[in-house]
C-alpha cells in the first residue's frame, strides 16, 4: 500500500474479521465471489448486510473494488503481521538454545523465511520452528496447510515438501497432520 496512510494494525484487522458477517463476506470474496449479490449469496447474507460488511472490509484495506468487482487484498494481512512482529535483533524464538536462536534469527526475518538454509542441520531447525504451528493430532486440508505455510515462505509448496520429506508432517489423500518436531509444553 505505497503512498497511502498506514492502515489499521494487526489487532484492528483481527477485530474487523472477528465479526461473523464481515468474516463470511471476506471469505466469499477470497473464494472467488466478485459481485455484491454473489458475496451475499455465498456468505448466506441479505444484500444490505453484505454491503455493510464489504464497506467495512474495504475501509480496513482488506478488499478493493475494481471494474471486475470485489477483490481481496491478501497482502494487507501479511503486511500487518510483519509490521507487528518484533524487530529481528529483538526476536526471541523462545528456544533457550543459543545455536537454534542464531539460526532462526539468521533465516527468519519478520517472522518469514528470508532464505531456505542450504545446510540440512540449519534447515531442520527452521522446519522444526515452522512445524510448531501445526497442532499434534489435528488433520489439515492441503489448502489450509498452504495458507499457513504461505505466511512463512512464498514457495509454500517447497516448504510443504520439506516438512513431509523430513518427517515433520505426514500426508494422505490431500490431508496433512503433524508427526514430528518439538512440542511446546
Amino acid at each position: 500500500m505505497t503512498g497511502a496512510q498506514p492502515g489499521p494494525d494487526a489487532l484492528s484487522l483481527l477485530g474487523v474479521l472477528a465479526d461473523q458477517t464481515r468474516l463470511r463476506a471476506y471469505a466469499a470474496v477470497v473464494l472467488g465471489a466478485t459481485a455484491t449479490f454473489d458475496v451475499a449469496d455465498h456468505a448466506g447474507l441479505n444484500e444490505k448486510d453484505a454491503i455493510k460488511a464489504l464497506s467495512a472490509l474495504q475501509s480496513a484495506g482488506l478488499l478493493t473494488r475494481e471494474s471486475g468487482g470485489w477483490r481481496p487484498v491478501l497482502e494487507r494481512l501479511r503486511d500487518a503481521a510483519i509490521a507487528s512482529a518484533l524487530p529481528k535483533e529483538h526476536a526471541d524464538h523462545g528456544t533457550g538454545d543459543a545455536q537454534v536462536t542464531t539460526v532462526l534469527r539468521t533465516f527468519l526475518v519478520g517472522g518469514r523465511i528470508a532464505q531456505m538454509p542450504a545446510a540440512r542441520s540449519k534447515r531442520l531447525v527452521v522446519l522444526d520452528h515452522v512445524a510448531r504451528v501445526f497442532e499434534p493430532g489435528v488433520r489439515y486440508a492441503e489448502r489450509d496447510v498452504n495458507a499457513i505455510l504461505g505466511a512463512f515462505f512464498d514457495d509454500y509448496a517447497a516448504l510443504r515438501r520439506y516438512l513431509v520429506d523430513e518427517g515433520f508432517l505426514a500426508r494422505k489423500a490431500g490431508t496433512y497432520w503433524r508427526i514430528g518436531g518439538s512440542v511446546d509444553l
